[in-house]
């Protein structure tokens, strides 16, 4: 695996060693995609209203994520975005070379069972995978997701970048939660059913 010059984030040790958990958050329009045509997310702001909806999540679920993983353009809109992370540990998968703007991230690029197992699993309980879709479809391939956050959208966009696209053999997912907010979106939570099961 290749770590190029960071922050040395994925070198940091957890006090005490729990089981870690992999969790895809994504969201998507209600006809499966994670990106218009033009790749712009305006779909996302939502002006519908669902009374009977609950407000935003609050902020002690993202307090309690101890590491983010992404790919490279993720990382670029998240930038454009004024970075949504905090100061939270983020590991940003690329081949390219990016300009580090950021004291948490870190750049790897390699084996992707490696990269959780050797130096992400050991260090860090609650990782979230939040794009992109081909990273994404790629931890789906090897079996490295134990959870998918999905929230949908109130919106069709008729085209665009799929949702899942080919994401290798079938598995089956046991639905934990739905949650319904007042915007019109739904978050649906599952868990990896496993394979002794």
């Amino acid at each position: 695996m290749d770590a190029r010059p960071g922050a040395g984030l994925i070198g940091r040790k957890m006090s005490s060693p729990m089981r870690s958990t992999v969790t895809l958050h994504v969201v998507s329009s209600l006809d499966g995609f994670i990106a218009a045509r033009d790749n712009s997310v305006s779909w996302m702001d939502s002006s519908d209203v669902y009374e009977g909806g609950v407000s935003g999540a609050g902020a002690d679920l993202t307090q309690s994520i101890d590491c983010y993983v992404l790919g490279s353009r993720t990382y670029e809109h998240a930038l454009q975005l004024g970075w949504p992370y905090g100061d939270t540990p983020t590991v940003v998968m690329t081949n390219r070379e990016l300009p580090s703007e950021r004291r948490s991230v870190e750049f790897c690029s390699g084996d992707l069972e490696r990269l959780v197992r050797e130096k992400l699993a050991p260090r860090y309980r609650n990782i979230w995978l939040v794009g992109g879709a081909l990273l994404g479809r790629s931890f789906l391939r090897l079996g490295l997701v134990d959870e998918i956050l999905l929230m949908i959208a109130p919106v069709t966009l008729g085209g665009g970048l799929r949702l899942f696209g080919d994401s290798g053999n079938e598995q089956m997912w046991h639905l934990n939660n739905v949650v319904a907010y007042k915007n019109g979106f739904v978050e649906l939570s599952y868990r990896r059913q496993s394979t002794a099961s």
